[in-house]
Order: C-alpha cells, then sequence, then structure tokens
C-alpha cells in the first residue's frame, strides 16, 4: 500500500470486525504514522510550527527526508494529521438545547487551549478541507450542538466554519504575538501602556473617536477579546 492509499485509509471509518490480522507482518520500518506526529509536534512545541520542514523533521526521528513519504504524504498530509490528532483530545458534550451556545463556546476554548501549546500551528488548520476523522468529529459534534439550539442548517453549517477559522487566527496571532514579545527589540510594541500612550498623544482633531477611547480601545486580558467575539458570534446566531 502505497503513501496516497494509506492516507485514504486513515479517513475511512474503522471496522473492528476487520481489524484482527491472523499473520500479522513483522515492521520493517521502525518509524510510525503516530511517531512521525508526535516527533513533529515536539518539534513545533520547541521551536514553532515555522520550523517545522520535513527535513526538521527527519532530522528529529534520525531518518532522511525519504523515509517521512513511507508515511505521510506531503507537509499538507502532514498538517491535516497534526489537526486531527488537536482535535482527539477534545471532549465534545452531547447536545443540550438549552445550553448550546455554552457547549460551543467550551469547545472553542478547548480548541484554543490545544493550538496555543505548539505555537503557530493554527497555520496549519487553514484553507484545508478537512477528511481527518478526529477533525470532522469536532466539526460533526459543533454541528449537531448548533442544531440542537435551533440554528438553521445552513447558518449553522457556516457558523461552523466560521467559529473554527476564527479560532485558528486568533491562536496564529496570538503566536505571532508571542514570539515578537520575546524580541527585546520589538517588545515594546506590544506593550500596553505603549499603545495607550501613542493613541491618547494622537490630534484629537483628526482622531476624535480613537483618543477619546483609547482606553477601550486597549482593553482586555487574558482571553477577554476571543470570549467576546465567539459570545458576539453565538448570540447573532441566536436572533437569527
Amino acid at each position: 500500500m502505497n503513501p496516497r492509499e494509506r492516507r485514504a485509509a486513515r479517513h475511512l471509518p474503522p471496522h473492528p470486525e476487520s481489524g484482527a490480522d491472523p499473520a500479522p507482518r513483522r515492521r520493517k520500518a521502525p518509524i510510525t504514522v503516530e511517531q512521525v506526529v508526535e516527533s513533529a509536534l515536539d518539534v513545533v512545541a520547541a521551536e514553532g510550527y515555522e520550523a517545522l520542514t520535513m527535513r526538521r523533521l527527519a532530522a528529529a526521528l534520525d531518518t532522511g527526508p525519504a523515509s517521512l513519504y513511507a508515511h505521510v504524504v506531503n507537509k499538507a498530509d502532514l498538517d491535516e494529521l497534526l489537526i486531527g490528532r488537536l482535535c482527539a483530545e477534545l471532549t465534545l458534550p452531547a447536545p443540550d438545547p438549552a445550553d448550546w451556545r455554552d457547549q460551543v463556546h467550551g469547545v472553542c476554548a478547548q480548541l484554543r487551549d490545544r493550538y496555543l501549546k505548539f505555537p503557530g500551528i493554527s497555520r496549519a488548520a487553514f484553507a484545508m478541507a478537512p477528511t481527518d476523522l478526529e477533525t470532522l468529529r469536532v466539526s460533526e459534534g459543533l454541528l449537531a450542538i448548533l442544531l440542537a439550539g435551533g440554528v438553521a442548517p445552513q447558518a449553522a453549517a457556516w457558523a461552523v466554519d466560521a467559529l473554527l477559522l476564527y479560532v485558528a487566527a486568533y491562536c496564529l496571532e496570538r503566536s505571532i504575538a508571542r514570539q515578537r514579545s520575546a524580541q527585546d527589540d520589538t517588545a515594546w510594541v506590544l506593550d500596553r501602556e505603549e499603545l495607550l500612550g501613542r493613541l491618547t498623544a494622537l490630534p484629537a482633531e483628526s482622531f476624535p473617536h480613537t483618543t477619546r477611547h483609547a482606553a477601550e480601545l486597549t482593553a482586555g486580558e487574558g482571553h477577554d477579546r476571543f470570549d467576546f467575539t465567539v459570545i458576539l458570534m453565538l448570540d447573532g446566531l441566536a436572533r437569527r
């Protein structure tokens, strides 16, 4: 079975009844897909997603890049495996029509926290047509919650996409900000007091609203803005 066939097989539902192999064959290669994914996550956790190349991953596994292609098709396939692994760790609640907004918010927060553990990894989720079963499990779970909450099917379908896109974008920006703040010569750019001072120093006749509401524009701690945006999106769905 070539890598493309193996990738297609990963996207099929499991069949426990046919999983047993009466005559298991000895694995010729010591590297497994699971080891590839774990090593890739280790690289991202230590060095950031931008450092993750097939060559860097091969070095982490003490092998050559060509060996990796026996397990993954290409970098895009690896990206899907990484996002699938993170999605596998999410807990999806049974849909509750009375609590659907909090449930969706909770799933999004779980995914946010998983992304943020691996700097920049949410970049892998962009422009990806999800076929990994774990990724689809999350979108299925969110869709079920939204439908249980009375959201129309089309609005619910697009809302799942919009919510996952926002989570990925939020985490990518946070990762970039964290990376910049680690550099002494650019840390001041992210300082709230620095930004507040610059906004309030603008000429009021040209920027009346910015100067008047500089405190509001720079407000927020932790994930305040994340919570605000997700809740805003869900409230909008509720009104529809």
